[in-house]
């Protein structure tokens, strides 16, 4: 079904019968297994083909066009900027204009007011005139929006640092947070790693307030140039809102009578903290923003620009750079070769490919030498335990993610690799290490352990997306259908997150996706971890999700979900334009629970069987991924190739075995025991 828009979030909910593709008739059982079959084949095919030499895989990673604007508007803050970078980056920014002058934040999204603002600031930049109609155009949008007043935190920073927004009109960020002790509300350390990354620099930002000459005016996307800040009244002093306004107003007060030598020890202090951090090929956390704040910070701490943190920094950013075919410069936000690579080695094993075949081997070379092994931010936390994670990017040893970790287990497990004891010694530094990482509540969340507070996202300064990283139930499922593969499934601890998963499904029997888009994310998560953990396909819990996963099937056979489920569950859960990795997702969770030969699986295989390209890759414009649920969405290249294999490899070639995986010395495990314990729900 097709997603309209119409420039609201509240866009005209699509009919169920509004198809992507056409409707499509579901050919006999047998003719859809052969379809299948031959789709695996010429996907096996394509995704080997994409291997690196070194053994990874990498898709692109497609968000929006405010890391293109920003990298801009760091060049030329930092004196740096080219015409090459400059047109290039103009090229792709143009080019992902809306037909009503605004820019969204994913595919077929409604416009998006920070977001517009800045691609209009850089199409500036480039020399686009204000008059010339698609700039008119997105001005007269700013305006009709509340203009620069209405736009996010980190939008206004960007205008301050060239004078198009006052610093006085900005929250206040105090460079003394580095110096809250860690048992403290509001330490850096109860914000999620994306978040305390960039905090901690644009402390020093705030501080210093700098103002470079600005080239131009930006008086067209004010409401009313001579009076840019409207009056905005305080919430209530009882409720959060207010007491955090009165918050910033004090930490205004003190801004004029902050000790000298304690700002700039916090400073200094800050400062090293970046420097620490800093990778060994310069990145910071291996994504865009944080390298950018850092670089700003750093700079303003009089780090000449040939310094080599700053030389290393700066270098890093250029390979943030995908480079089009039509000379259009886009920049990725982050990059993903662990991820893209124990995926795609799951699929392929899973798709039949034999477990010692050299692409796999390599593969699980190349994820054997990315293993974390040694301590990072999460050790503020679990400082006994034993380092052992992997990361989602090529160079981020301090911030190891769970996700990462269970699926790069789950990916060694089924190669046959020719040491196994070290693959052996490798799984089990990483078990112990996702154990060591369980919340409170039995759950698992992304890079740190309970790190819930309720107070970062309360900060009138965060008002840029989610600053805290709670458990979830995608990352969970993934950690409980990795321990049940290590015959694990009865352990105590893994019982508390089959428990915690049980009692956190939705009323109609989906689970919310954290990390992709949403519901069907989740649900696709989820069924097949409690399955592998013993569940039986009769089970409460999985039946309703069958039955959710049934209902909201498109007429043409395929899944799909819009990214306005996390504004609107109530309308937009479930539904969407079918797409390749979201049907594939549903498909796995019903192929768990046993539904094969159900006419649900048998139209979803046949979509995803018809809507193959000859070269065995599908295509997907749509954003099925989320760094923050709706404010940062993903399109993930490779999601489209590694999960509609997954999917389909299952469909031909049945379900993996828990405590039967391809590698070698697999520890034995029980399989397809009901969990007693967990018969509830």
């Amino acid at each position: 079904m097709t997603a309209t828009t119409d420039g609201s979030t509240g866009a005209t909910l699509p009919p169920r019968a509004a198809a992507a593709s056409e409707t499509l008739t579901t050919p006999p059982a047998a003719g859809v297994r052969e379809a299948a079959a031959d789709a695996v084949r010429r996907a096996t095919g394509h995704l080997l083909s994409r291997q690196d030499t070194e053994g990874w895989w990498k898709g692109d990673l497609e968000t929006n066009v405010t890391m293109d604007a920003e990298d801009l508007l760091l060049r030329q803050f930092l004196g740096i900027r080219d015409e090459d970078t400059t047109r290039a980056a103009a090229l792709f920014i143009r080019g992902q204009q809306r037909q009503d002058g605004t820019w969204a934040t994913f595919h077929g999204g409604p416009g998006e007011l920070s977001t517009t603002i800045e691609a209009y600031v850089a199409l500036r930049l480039a020399g686009d005139a204000p008059e010339a109609p698609h700039m008119a155009k997105a001005a007269a949008w700013v305006r009709d929006r509340g203009g620069i007043a209405a736009s996010r935190v980190f939008t206004r920073i960007w205008l301050a640092l060239f004078g198009w927004w006052k610093w006085e009109d900005l929250p206040e960020l105090p460079p003394e947070l580095i110096c809250f002790p860690r048992w403290a509300p509001l330490n850096i350390y109860d914000f999620g790693c994306w978040a305390r990354q960039t905090i901690v620099p644009l402390t020093i930002v705030s501080a210093k307030r700098p103002v470079r000459p600005a080239p131009f005016p930006l008086d067209e996307l004010h409401t009313d140039p001579g009076r840019p800040v409207p009056p905005k009244p305080l919430a209530p002093a009882m409720s959060w809102d207010g007491a955090f306004q009165r918050l910033d107003k004090a930490l205004r007060a003190y801004r004029r009578v902050a000790p000298k030598a304690l700002r700039r020890a916090a400073m200094n202090a800050a400062a090293r903290w970046i420097v620490e951090r800093q990778e060994n090929d310069g990145c910071w956390g291996g994504i865009q923003p944080p390298a950018v704040y850092s670089i700003i910070a750093l700079h303003l701490l009089g780090y000449d620009l040939r310094h080599p943190v700053m030389r290393a920094g700066l270098e890093s950013l250029d390979r943030y750079a995908v480079w089009r075919e039509d000379g259009a410069r886009m920049i990725e936000a982050c990059q993903s070769p662990v991820w893209d690579t124990c995926l795609a080695t799951i699929a392929l094993a899973d798709a039949g490919l034999p477990a010692d075949h050299p692409q796999l081997v390599k593969a699980a070379d190349w994820m054997l030498g990315e293993q974390v092994v040694r301590p990072g931010d999460w050790s503020v936390r679990r400082p006994g335990l034993i380092p052992g994670g992997w990361a989602f990017e090529f160079h981020n040893d301090n911030y190891p993610d769970i996700d990462d970790t269970a699926e790069v287990i789950l990916a060694l497990r089924r190669v046959r690799h020719h040491d196994p004891e070290r693959l052996e010694r490798a799984v089990a530094r990483g078990v112990r290490w996702e154990f060591g990482m369980q919340s409170r509540n039995g759950a698992w969340g992304a890079f740190d352990v309970d790190n819930t507070s309720p107070f970062p996202n309360r900060l009138p300064f965060c008002d840029f997306g989610e600053v805290i990283d709670p458990p979830s139930a995608d990352v969970t499922a993934h950690v409980v259908e990795m321990l049940a593969f290590e015959g694990l499934a009865h352990d105590p601890r893994t019982r508390r997150g089959i428990a915690w998963l049980l009692a956190e499904q939705e009323p109609d029997g989906s689970w919310f996706g954290r990390w992709g888009v949403n519901y069907v994310y989740g649900t696709g998560s989820v069924v097949p971890a409690l399955v592998a953990a013993g569940l039986p396909g009769s089970h409460p819990a999985i039946r309703r999700a069958v039955a959710w996963l049934e209902s909201v099937q498109n007429d043409d056979g395929g899944w799909g979900e819009d990214l306005r489920s996390y504004q609107d569950a109530r309308k937009w859960s479930g539904r969407g334009a079918s797409t390749a990795s979201q049907t594939a997702w549903a498909l796995m969770a019903l192929l768990a629970a046993g539904e094969k030969d159900s006419g649900a699986v048998e139209r979803g295989v046949a979509w995803l069987a018809a809507t193959q390209r000859e070269d065995g890759s599908w295509d997907e414009p749509y954003f099925t991924g989320t760094g923050f649920p709706w404010d940062f969405s993903i399109n993930y290249h490779l999601y489209r190739q590694v999960f509609p294999l997954t999917a389909l490899g299952r469909y031909v070639h049945g379900e993996p075995v828990p405590g039967r995986a391809a590698g070698a010395n697999h520890p034995a495990g029980k399989s397809g025991e009901p969990l007693a314990e967990a018969q509830g729900g």
